[in-house]
């Protein structure tokens, strides 16, 4: 029951339920929908009942990089999965230069049920001159343009000044 806790005691809190059972998925922005002519209506039984038909999940949901030295080069590999039944289009809006963030991967359409990897390299700087005590937090946001939404991968980091 969400009334009581693990011992039997009423909560003194409400319980926060994760975005994904409530019905939709965390760090996302639903495009208006367009009709689409070609890929025909689903009338599977199995797959009616289904809200999202398509649609990508990125495996990790963030990215933190921890700790990182001033003038150095790092890379981390995100997955992008095509959860949907139908292949699908993505594009990643490439980050602002100042932010020292570059995403690589390979564009094309994905087939249903696979993934492509996205490289995302960051060069370790600085932003501002003033001295803020040796680390500087670093985040930024990575959009990712699909047919259906538009996802949003955090990067985390501190910069070692």
């Amino acid at each position: 029951s969400l009334l009581v806790n693990a011992a039997g005691q009423p909560r003194k809190e409400k319980v926060k339920l994760p975005s994904s059972l409530q019905g939709r998925k965390p760090n996302s922005i639903p495009n208006k929908k367009i009709e689409d002519p070609v890929a025909g209506k689903v009338n599977t039984s199995s797959l009616a009942t289904r809200q999202h038909l398509s649609g990508f999940h990125l495996i990790p949901p963030r990215v933190t990089l921890g700790v990182l030295k001033e003038g150095c080069t790092y890379a981390a590999t995100v997955i992008l999965k095509n959860v949907g039944v139908n292949f699908s289009r993505f594009r990643v809006k490439q980050p602002p230069p100042h932010t020292g963030l570059r995403v690589m991967y390979t564009p094309g359409p994905v087939a249903a049920g696979l993934q492509v990897e996205l490289e995302i390299e960051i060069f370790a700087m600085v932003i501002g001159g003033e001295d803020t005590g040796g680390l500087e937090d670093f985040s930024h946001d990575i959009e990712i343009l699909t047919e259906t939404e538009t996802l949003l991968l955090p990067v985390r980091a501190n910069i070692l000044c």
